[in-house]
């Protein structure tokens, strides 16, 4: 519920403060006064559209402060727990906007900064602004589906989420079944070059790493003689003739010999020597066997660069090694076993779509009957509420048409809202019949079934009705004055028996102070309240007969709303 909203340099405002409580307000006031800024001071709280031309000329911003009081259990508080807003359950929660002369906005809930996205999905759960063009929604076939389905609830959903559910894996076998079609086609077109290159990589018997090994190889076969050479010197220089393991061993036992004299000093010493005599000895063996096993095979080089040759040939067309060629067989002989297997795949495909078709058909048709139950609901309900707004020889019905538009996300329904104002027409759609005055009620009539459908505490009605009078002004009037008995209803009008209905009524007054005009706000009771109802019925002057007209329409309406208690 809202308690409270302060408006601080926004267009006509200087600066305005109003507190409101339970029940049905009203905003009433000439022409031109500037009722609708309060809307928009609230539509930019709840996270509206804003634009620098609303802040006031001579001012660099323009502020919007907003008190609400929100239940532990509304959905707004689980929002604040998810952005890490700071909020105890029994306290007020608390939006702030500020609009900038230059356009830039920022908005904070309970002081903490939120992006105008967060603020605009919060106050969708605290406030509804229906306006005159939302009589427009009433109009589009496309939303009425929409509207069956939110009246539905519980009962719908459910049907609904199984639907999605078999739409998305029908689609999604559909889309594969697309792709290996066309998929297939292409490949068909190239399966003779894919069986050349395939049957090319196969036939070369690629092995991972192949090149490197290759290429190790021939250096060893291309230098075998400057390899053979080198080893065999470094074996005689440490075995052979040149002995230089011979000298090493008499170094060591030299050493030996006077290690007792010194054997601090020595001891360590002879270790080093006696592990390089090992350590030479291991390496001369090590080049005996390597001097040995040297191959001189010109025959095997030149197969070797053969081999090269080929798998140079290979690269040049296929990758940039071994690896890269064999990605690329494996890539073709996908293709290739596609297209050997579409029809297979095609088959295997086509049976699952039948079946997942056969799946979707069936859970549309679950759908499709909770969404006639609930279209059936939805027109008894209305036709209630329109009888207590003088449309009780309305007849109005939701006609749902399945399967002419096929599947969709939403399931194969449309729905369309129907309608014969007078006995003996036939049924219509809204758009072809209704005029502005029947639309009114209608969504009046809505409104009234959704207040106790989607939980936002606050309903704000700018003007909805225009275009009627009479008894109907006056069914307008208790209908809202009834749906306020549940939520918190605000209504902007020039309909005094809509005013006299209300629990709070606030007179809007453009005024001019030192050469700048400025609107006030100010809450109305006993006389100032009947003279403001007689200014709305009689115009320009209030007479002595307007006002005891207004002091009636008071006097019944308090009645009326006291025969309800």
């Amino acid at each position: 519920m809202l308690l409270e909203l302060n408006v601080k340099h926004l267009a006509v405002i200087e600066e305005v403060r109003v507190s409101f409580q339970n029940g049905f307000h009203v905003f009433t006031g000439e022409t031109g006064a500037g009722k609708s800024i309060l809307i928009d001071a609230l539509s930019l709280a709840i996270g509206g559209r804003a634009s620098a031309d609303l802040v006031r000329h001579g001012y660099d911003k323009a502020e919007i402060e907003a008190l609400f009081d929100v239940p532990a259990h509304h959905p707004a508080r689980a929002q604040l727990r998810e952005l890490g807003i700071a909020a105890a359950e029994d306290e007020p929660l608390i939006v702030r906007r500020e609009v900038t002369a230059a356009g830039k906005s920022t908005a904070r809930v309970n002081g903490q900064l939120v992006t105008i996205l967060a603020l605009k999905s919060i106050g969708e759960t605290l406030v509804n602004i229906h306006g005159q063009h939302e009589h427009q929604s009433l109009l589009q076939t496309e939303r009425h589906l929409e509207w069956l389905d939110a009246f539905g609830g519980e009962r719908v959903a459910p049907a609904k989420a199984a639907y999605r559910e078999a739409y998305e894996a029908y689609t999604s076998t559909k889309r594969e079944l697309e792709r290996i079609e066309q998929s297939g086609k292409q490949a068909l077109q190239m399966a003779d070059l894919y069986r050349f290159q395939w049957e090319e990589i196969e036939g070369a018997k690629l092995k991972p790493g192949e090149d490197e090994w290759l290429l190790e190889e021939k250096q060893r076969l291309f230098y075998a003689e400057r390899l053979f050479a080198a080893a065999n010197d470094g074996y005689e220089a440490l075995y052979g003739s040149k002995k230089a393991l011979e000298w090493t061993t008499k170094a060591v036992q030299r050493i030996a010999d006077i290690a007792k004299y010194d054997p601090a000093k020595l001891n360590p010493l002879l270790e080093q020597v006696q592990s390089a005599y090992y350590q030479l000895e291991d390496a001369a063996f090590q080049l005996r066997d390597y001097r040995e096993g040297i191959e001189f095979n010109p025959d095997k080089l030149e197969q070797i660069e053969d081999r090269l040759q080929t798998l140079h040939s290979l690269k040049r067309k296929y990758g940039d090694s071994v690896e890269d060629i064999l990605a690329h067989a494996a890539n073709i002989k996908r293709e290739l076993d596609m297209v050997e297997n579409q029809e297979e795949r095609v088959a295997e495909l086509s049976a699952k779509l039948a079946a997942l078709e056969g799946e979707l058909r069936a859970r549309a048709e679950t759908l499709s009957a909770a969404r006639k139950d609930a279209a059936e609901r939805l027109a008894a309900k209305l036709m209630d509420h329109l009888k207590d707004l003088h449309m009780e020889k309305t007849r109005f019905q939701v006609v749902l048409r399945s399967g002419e538009a096929g599947y969709r996300a939403d399931g194969w329904d449309q729905a369309e809202f129907m309608i014969a104002p007078n006995p003996g027409e036939p049924l219509r759609g809204l758009a072809k019949i209704a005029s502005g005055g029947e639309l009114s009620r209608i969504m009046l009539a809505m409104k009234s079934i959704f207040a106790a459908v989607d939980e936002v505490p606050t309903l704000i009605f700018d003007e909805v009705d225009t275009g009627v009078s009479g008894r109907a002004a006056q069914a307008i009037a208790e209908k809202m004055a009834q749906l306020a008995r549940g939520v918190q209803v605000f209504a902007i009008t020039h309909l005094p028996q809509v005013a006299c209905m209300a629990n709070a009524h606030y007179a809007i007054e453009k005024k001019v102070k030192d050469g700048r005009t400025f609107t006030e706000v100010n809450a109305l009771q006993g006389d100032a309240r009947a003279q403001e109802l007689a200014r709305m019925l009689g115009g320009v002057e209030v007479t002595d007969t307007t006002l005891r007209h207004a002091q009636e329409m008071l006097a019944m309406a308090n009645s009326r709303k006291s025969g309800w208690i």
